[in-house]
């Protein structure tokens, strides 16, 4: 019932924070970074698979749908859906690769074939390079609804935030993610038992590649560019930051993660400059030392301590 409410309470404040002043541009780039961090935790958090590389799905997407709009004059559902199709290929081409891999070498594989993919951003035409793709139109949604409004738009990039989190929801609830947790925990009795762990991981990958690219491809729409910043290892590290503030392993958790290191990062960027990064290790850091399950992870183990207390 408290999980319940929570969610209730949530959605609520997301339908009526633009209503109360908030900047939607703002919210849209928070939501779009939160639905990122959920599903690099989908891979992380229930699968134990630390990828260094998944702001080659994000990135990608936006270059992808933002050309679709820009160049071939696709409408932007179609535009997002082409990039998600995307993102779940090279999704599905680093995890083959990738999977033969474990622990720290996994990792390692997923940054190099994204640096792979970051170099050739740099040197693809349709990527604009340095200058990045701009001036991304947003068209309308279905022909009918016209996203020139920052308002409209927020609550189409809201409901597909919306519908990501539930999505993810029921892909950790089902048998399937709880044979991704079974291999998280103890991947050896889950091979003797039977299960082809490397299908699971690989379709574990797929599903984080193709959520990772609808959040890159949506906020390509919403802001109107993709930029190198998406596609570089840098971005893979915050994700990895976000996740991990917000509580590895929990539905809400990296979204609250993103909450919290966007907002850190357009408020300080222009008072300390360049210090905003050692800020955010110092965040980090203390999130470690202090809230090793995260702030959302925390909570909900106080909670369930208090309810298993006589």
């Amino acid at each position: 019932m408290r999980g319940r409410a929570a969610v209730v309470l949530l959605v609520a404040a997301g339908l009526l924070l633009p209503l109360a002043g908030a900047y939607p541009v703002f919210l849209m780039k928070v939501l779009c970074f939160a639905l990122f961090a959920s599903a690099f935790n989908l891979q992380l958090g229930y699968a134990g698979l630390l990828s260094l590389g998944h702001a080659a799905f994000f990135g990608m997407a936006g270059y992808v749908a933002g050309h679709a709009i820009k160049a071939w004059g696709w409408p932007p559902e179609l535009a997002i859906l082409l990039a998600v199709a995307w993102s779940a290929a090279i999704g599905w081409i680093f995890g083959s690769i990738a999977i033969r891999r474990r622990g720290i070498y996994f990792a390692m594989v997923t940054l190099a074939l994204a640096q792979m993919l970051y170099f050739f951003c740099v040197q693809a035409k349709f990527t604009g390079a340095e200058d990045g793709l701009q001036g991304i139109p947003r068209g309308k949604l279905f022909g009918i609804l016209d996203l020139a409004s920052d308002l409209t738009m927020y609550y189409v990039v809201f409901a597909v935030f919306v519908s990501g989190i539930a999505m993810i929801h029921r892909i950790v609830k089902s048998p399937f993610g709880q044979v991704l947790l079974a291999i998280r925990e103890n991947e050896a009795r889950v091979r003797s038992l039977g299960y082809d762990v490397e299908r699971f991981k690989l379709l574990v990958m797929v599903l984080s590649a193709a959520l990772a690219g609808l959040a890159g491809a949506t906020k390509a729409v919403a802001l109107g560019f993709a930029t190198l910043i998406d596609v570089h290892w840098h971005m893979s590290g915050e994700v990895v930051l976000m996740t991990l503030i917000g509580g590895m392993g929990t539905v809400l958790g990296p979204s609250v993660g993103a909450m919290v290191v966007v907002g850190l990062e357009s408020t300080l960027s222009d008072k300390v400059g360049s210090w905003v990064t050692t800020i955010m290790g110092g965040l980090f850091m203390l999130c470690v030392l202090l809230f090793r399950r995260g702030v959302v992870g925390e909570i909900a183990a106080r909670l369930r301590s208090q309810n298993e207390s006589p």
